[in-house]
């Protein structure tokens, strides 16, 4: 009995011991805290008060985003974001809408917030057709209020922030008399001013914000004036356009930051599959014409979908954006949505314009429907944490230094990573019909992932090219070989010019390619194939490039969480059918980062 105990506990110890091996910070699942709030719950932004104390501010309500009784609220962590005081509300439930709360804390400890407030308790608005619609939180007055106390309270006058109109107002079914705005930004201190930007509508209509325009609120005495009846406000940009899309008629949310070199720097969200990139020489005043965002001047185009791009800037001078990597048109188009997982890439800065870095998996939730978005990084004891929301629960996570370090040093990055290398064969070794022992590949569903990586030299590609294929050979049953009938993977280069993989463990496969113009006839090329157990994602990495998917809005897939294991054949060889020469080939047992990836390939240049 005792014996058999024993056993029991031993293999209980050494699963449990494997499940925290696996367990992943990026997880959604794995925060530090849940934010309290009172079911709705949006934009939980943060400050740290005088005493070291966490305040954080949240837009939330009993129903769900723009029902009545829609206000904004705060609460304190005084251990670092592990618990959480109750909710103190900066305007009330029963009042009218108080939406979009964003903090600002200034050097002598007072914490101002900046809100929406439907002033006029307007109970219906126009659209752009003159159709009575009944959520009522986007427009109205800018308003502020403050806390002397740490944000323990919260003045009980708000006081008005005047936003002057453009003409994006003045053409509103109202004719500029009402002012449609929101804002997603964290007010950020520049030289010896304060700059809040917001974001205007047009009208409201199919998509609720039919179009859009970005704006900056400026105070140059707010750092200092303790009345806050005499702070001055003004609205920028000079004109009356405001911060617009290169295409289309949507710029929302709009966000900045400081540059090193005293030049402002914004991204704004739109409904054309990308965001956009401004950068201003002159306080805000004017800014650059609008273009979609890039990682690195004029390079490579980022992907996004109508969700917040959140940059931000850390003490150490360098930045990071927030954002989901793939080129959706709308919310969510997708039946699986658009905003999970979530991505972030590091920003350098090089004569006064950002380098953004290849972006990594960030954090993500298993349910693939569930959305992810509204972040703000917090810093404290030299420490990385982020909050995010799901709109009916809001968390906070604390992020590995070892990762942003990893995204900031990208670029420079061209070292070899062994760690995890399973398998590496070189030249003679990879030629066709020669065998090979493949090593075991982990169960996917238990978040044992791998890497392959390639250095080919290809040929010509008239034709579909099988590269490698380990299923069983046989076509009926099972053999030694293979758990289950069809194990195994299968990788092929296409005349169309992209590398295509298929993940089949017998019941659930996966069927995922590169990109049109990945891989080129007659060219070395090298490719990590990455696949992300935990996640649940796969992606290429093609000549230190994370595709993604040219054409197409994804260029990342999402598998099956409970696909099983993709162990075929024990011994296979590499196709005859390919007409070019493989240089190298290596198996990982863990999923490589992008950041790694790239590393190989500037190793091996």
């Amino acid at each position: 009995m005792y014996k058999t105990s024993l056993i029991l506990f031993l293999y209980l110890l050494s699963f449990f011991s494997k499940a925290q091996e696996f367990e992943d910070w990026r997880n959604i699942e794995n925060a530090m805290s849940i934010i309290p709030d009172e079911g709705y719950c949006d934009q939980p932004y943060s400050v740290i008060n005088k005493k070291g104390e966490w305040v954080v501010v949240l837009t939330t309500g009993v129903g769900r985003e723009g029902q009545q009784g829609q206000h904004i609220v705060s609460t304190i962590s005084k251990d670092r974001g592990k618990t959480w005081l109750p909710l103190i509300s900066i305007e009330p439930a029963t009042g009218p809408e108080a939406s979009w709360v964003v903090p600002l804390i200034i050097p002598s400890g007072r914490i101002y917030v900046f809100y929406t407030y439907n002033s006029e308790n307007m109970r219906e608005v126009l659209d752009e057709k003159g159709k009575p619609i009944k959520r009522v939180d986007t427009f109205g007055k800018m308003m502020m209020k403050y806390s002397d106390d740490d944000g323990y309270s919260w003045s009980d006058k708000r006081y008005e922030v005047p936003i002057r109109n453009f003409e994006i107002d003045d053409n509103n079914i109202y004719k500029g008399r009402i002012q449609f705005f929101w804002s997603v930004a964290v007010a950020i201190i520049h030289g010896d001013a304060v700059y809040l930007p917001l974001s205007k509508v047009g009208n409201f209509g199919g998509g609720f914000m039919v179009s859009g325009a970005g704006a900056i609120l400026k105070s140059v005495n707010i750092l200092t004036e303790t009345n806050p009846e005499k702070i001055l406000w003004e609205t920028l940009p000079d004109g009356n356009k405001g911060l617009l899309p290169p295409q289309g008629k949507v710029a929302d949310e709009h966000n900045i930051v400081s540059l090193n070199d005293g030049s402002l720097y914004c991204v704004y969200r739109t409904n054309q599959g990308h965001n956009v990139q401004v950068y201003s020489r002159d306080n805000g005043h004017t800014w650059t014409n609008p273009e979609w965002a890039t990682y690195t001047p004029g390079g490579k185009l980022m992907k996004q979908p109508r969700c917040l791009n959140k940059i931000y800037k850390f003490k150490n001078g360098k930045y990071a954006i927030f954002f989901h990597n793939n080129g959706g048109r709308h919310y969510a188009a997708h039946p699986l949505g658009s905003r999970n997982p979530t991505w972030l890439a590091g920003g350098i800065e090089k004569n006064g314009y950002i380098y953004w870095s290849q972006p990594e998996v960030f954090l993500y939730d298993m349910n693939y429907a569930n959305k992810i978005s509204y972040p703000d990084w917090l810093e404290d004891n030299g420490e990385y944490y982020i909050s995010e929301t799901q709109k009916s629960i809001a968390r906070i996570h604390k992020i590995p230094d070892k990762y942003m370090d990893m995204l900031w040093n990208q670029a420079e990055n061209n070292t070899f990573t062994a760690d995890g290398l399973a398998l590496e064969l070189k030249d003679e070794n990879c030629r066709a019909c020669q065998k090979f022992k493949m090593p075991a590949l982990g169960r996917l569903y238990n978040n044992e992932g791998f890497s392959f990586e390639f250095k080919i030299t290809t040929g010509k590609m008239k034709k579909d090219q099988v590269l490698l294929d380990t299923r069983m050979e046989k076509t009926e049953g099972y053999n030694s070989g293979a758990k289950f009938a069809g194990n195994g993977i299968k990788i092929s280069i296409l005349k169309s010019g992209q590398m295509e993989i298929l993940l089949d463990d017998g019941r659930s496969p996966l069927l995922w390619s590169s990109g049109l113009g990945t891989i080129k006839p007659n060219s070395k090329q090298h490719v990590v194939i990455n696949v992300d157990a935990q996640a649940k994602i796969l992606t290429f990495i093609i000549d230190g490039d994370l595709c993604d998917g040219g054409e197409r809005s994804f260029g990342y897939a999402r598998f099956n969480e409970y696909m099983y294991d993709l162990n075929g054949e024990e011994e296979v060889h590499f196709s005859g059918d390919f007409k070019g020469k493989i240089e190298t080939f290596r198996v990982y047992k863990r999923c490589l980062f992008t950041s790694e990836a790239i590393g190989n390939y500037r190793s091996g240049k």
